[in-house]
């Protein structure tokens, strides 16, 4: 007991006076930094597995362009929806829609198709006769990005550019919606 009596006189007179102040907010600002390193400093991702509920996904965007009512059951653009998600389980391609709303013209639709090419959407359908009839407008001028217009050939007049894909409307639209993306898909990443 005599020793740790002697330690506790030791330290005491360590800290007392102007150098003892130092002495004491030195060690503050030790116990201070390791807590701080030991709150903020841990990286958890590398320590703990992703969560496997989450969904890894490619970099790649297959983006829809619908009518008004957009991937409502009863569409055209349900059928095609259905066709993507199916894409999307089995590759892990991103999927999204955007429905052209207010006047159904190619006019009105082609805001919304240049969204989604700034958006980086390197697949982009189009269901509805104003967005098939936008898409086959500005595709000769993004070569880069590949389209699939749901809709008989050349519906729009002239010949399809060479990074158009047609499906025809029917019965298999999910099945051929998912190859045409799958196509679409793998041109791009060439």
């Amino acid at each position: 007991m005599p020793r740790v009596r002697v330690a506790l006189e030791s330290v005491a007179a360590l800290l007392r006076g102007r150098r003892g102040a130092w002495t004491a907010g030195g060690a503050l600002l030790v116990v201070c930094a390791l807590v701080a390193v030991w709150v903020f400093g841990g990286d958890d991702e590398a320590a703990s597995p992703p969560d496997a509920r989450a969904r890894q996904y490619q970099d790649v965007d297959a983006c829809l362009l619908t009518g008004e009512d957009g991937i409502e059951a009863g569409t055209p653009a349900a059928a095609v929806w259905q066709g993507m998600e199916a894409f999307s389980g089995d590759t892990r391609v991103r999927v999204t829609h955007v429905p052209v709303m207010g006047e159904q013209s190619a006019a009105n639709a082609l805001p919304h198709l240049n969204g989604l090419i700034q958006r980086d959407c390197e697949v982009v359908l189009a269901s509805g006769r104003a967005q098939t009839e936008a898409v086959r407008k500005a595709a000769p001028g993004h070569p880069g990005v590949r389209f699939v217009v749901v809709g008989s050939e050349g519906e729009g007049g002239g010949a399809e550019a060479g990074n158009v894909t047609v499906v025809a409307p029917g019965d298999d639209v999910p099945d051929q919606v998912a190859k045409a993306v799958g196509r679409a898909v793998n041109a791009v990443q060439r």
